[in-house]
């Protein structure tokens, strides 16, 4: 663990020589209505923005349509540029229309890095105009510390925001397009049979949390801008560069507590009036957050990585002091009570999917997403023979013809597909085994033959059964019903005998007293 510990200290002290201020991340509280600040700490210090970027793509896309230059169905067609970005994506083909509306929706939601610079592309006339129109936009609104080059937040060097400005562009889209406001939290989307879930880990586990849109990438961390509302009153509080989705949002959930319980006086400092950073730079958390002796963090990584809440300085855990606790400000100037208590969120809810298509209406939606080819799992189908007696397809079996494969795992680790055709080799076997077979001459048993060198009958030998029907005898079938009973024919018996039977030959004995009477009858009779 020490040894773990040992080159993440000297990453964060790397990182604190380079931006010269103290151990701790950007975070920012606000009063949407008043614009009045309840916390900050960092907060105009340049950090890189990641897909929290997405809300300024957002905000100059609203401000087009609110200008009349485009509407939200207007169709956007994908590039092959835009489906080559990096995930997040839809991965949608080349030449794919989607109107802005469900655009905006998936951006929102998925944070899909293709749809963003579809969306730039199609209203700024190319990605550099479109920055620059995202430039503008910040500066109209006093966004001092950010610079943009791309509408998705991808890593680029150059982008850079702070926790102030992404504050003063959340209330403007809030303030704003109140009737968009529903873009920013919706809980899941619903593409044909694909479902489509948010990244924000705050909505339906934070009471009173409804928007707008987290963001992470290595170089700056995992970030979020939220808003949540309680009695009336609606808070934005912005939280950058936690080396974990859970950790973030933990964080955020607690400065929301803490601004909802502390009152929004006269005297607290304005937003636009907060003094600018002495950094001239973002700093480079990826030796913190992506550090190869961990796991890699995901855009939702749920990970318990959970930093403990030991005071600023513990040379004993150098993350500790990266993320240390802070005073809430309070309207007069003093410090609040103390933040770092909070540990869980409320379980996660499952949210009614928002319908979403390809193609300017649903009506000329296709049947599913038009995913690219290098999107898809490869796969085959295997043509399927139902043979009949002839060696020809039934009617019947046509629609069966074509079957998806089956797979199993061979001995060596790789899928073999199992063929369902019958084999040029067995079909002769197949066949002989379906016609009747010729007769056969069938020898009897031995030991069964009769006194007189006969077969016995059903002894040892196959008897042909007269097909016909049996007669009828008083209305009585003697195969169905009781058997008739024929008249009593009275019999001779037969003189007895016994069967010797020597060297394979048989041959009748006579009894002892058969033997008598035949000597008596060749005797002469007595005189009378």
């Amino acid at each position: 663990m020490l040894r773990r510990a040992v080159p993440i200290a000297f990453a964060w002290l790397g990182l604190t020589v380079a931006t010269g201020a103290g151990a701790a991340t950007p975070s920012l509280v606000v009063d949407v209505e008043s614009g009045r600040v309840l916390h900050a700490d960092r907060a105009t210090d340049p950090w890189y923005p990641a897909s929290i970027t997405k809300l300024m793509t957002v905000y100059v896309a609203l401000d087009l349509v609110r200008q009349g230059k485009v509407s939200l169905s207007t169709p956007l067609t994908l590039s092959a540029r835009a489906a080559a970005e990096p995930p997040s994506k839809m991965a949608f083909r080349p030449g794919t229309q989607v109107t802005l509306d469900n655009a905006l929706k998936i951006i929102m939601v998925k944070s899909a890095n293709d749809i963003a610079m579809m969306i730039g592309e199609n209203l700024g006339g190319s990605v550099d105009g479109f920055a620059e129109l995202m430039n503008d936009a910040s500066r109209r609104l006093g966004m001092r510390e950010s610079r943009w080059f791309n509408p998705n937040g991808l890593p680029d060097e150059r982008q850079q925001t702070s926790a102030r400005d992404m504050a003063v562009l959340a209330r403007a889209l809030l303030r704003e397009f109140p009737e968009q406001e529903s873009l920013f939290h919706i809980g899941a989307l619903k593409l044909g049979p694909q479902i489509i879930r948010n990244h924000n880990g705050l909505l339906g586990r934070y009471p009173g949390a409804d928007g707008m849109k987290t963001g992470f990438i290595c170089a700056g961390g995992f970030n979020v801008v939220a808003s949540a509302t309680q009695n009336g009153r609606r808070l934005i509080t912005v939280v950058m560069g936690y080396p974990s989705a859970r950790e973030r949002d933990l964080r955020a959930a607690d400065l929301f507590d803490q601004g909802f319980n502390t009152g929004g006086g006269w005297g607290a400092q304005q937003l636009e009036s907060l003094p600018p950073s002495a950094a001239m730079s973002p700093p480079n958390m990826r030796p913190i957050v992506c550090n190869p002796n961990r796991k890699q963090p995901e855009a939702d990584d749920e990970s318990a990585i959970v930093v403990s809440q030991a005071p600023s300085g513990n040379s004993d855990n150098p993350i500790a002091a990266l993320f240390s606790q802070s005073s809430f400000s309070t309207a007069s100037g003093s410090n609040a009570a103390v933040l770092g208590g909070r540990r869980t969120l409320g379980p996660r809810v499952e949210f009614t999917p928002l319908p979403i298509w390809i193609g300017a209406t649903p009506e000329t939606a296709p049947d599913g997403p038009a995913i690219s080819p290098a999107a898809r799992i490869a796969s085959r189908s295997v043509r399927t023979k139902l043979l009949g007696r002839s060696g020809a397809v039934p009617p019947s079996a046509q629609a069966f013809t074509d079957t998806p494969p089956s797979a199993i795992m061979a001995p060596s680790g790789r899928i073999e597909t199992l063929k369902a055709a019958v084999q040029p080799s067995s079909r002769t076997a197949l066949q002989g085994n379906l016609d009747p077979k010729p007769a056969v001459d069938v020898k009897p048993k031995p030991g069964a033959i009769g006194a007189r060198g006969t077969a016995r009958p059903r002894l040892g030998a196959i008897e042909a059964r007269d097909s016909a029907a049996a007669p009828v005898v008083d209305g009585v079938n003697p195969d169905r019903g009781a058997a008739a009973k024929p008249a009593y024919v009275p019999r001779k018996p037969a003189p007895e005998r016994t069967a010797k039977v020597q060297s394979g030959s048989v041959k009748a004995q006579p009894t002892p007293a058969a033997k008598a009477a035949a000597k008596r009858s060749v005797q002469p009779k007595p005189e009378e």
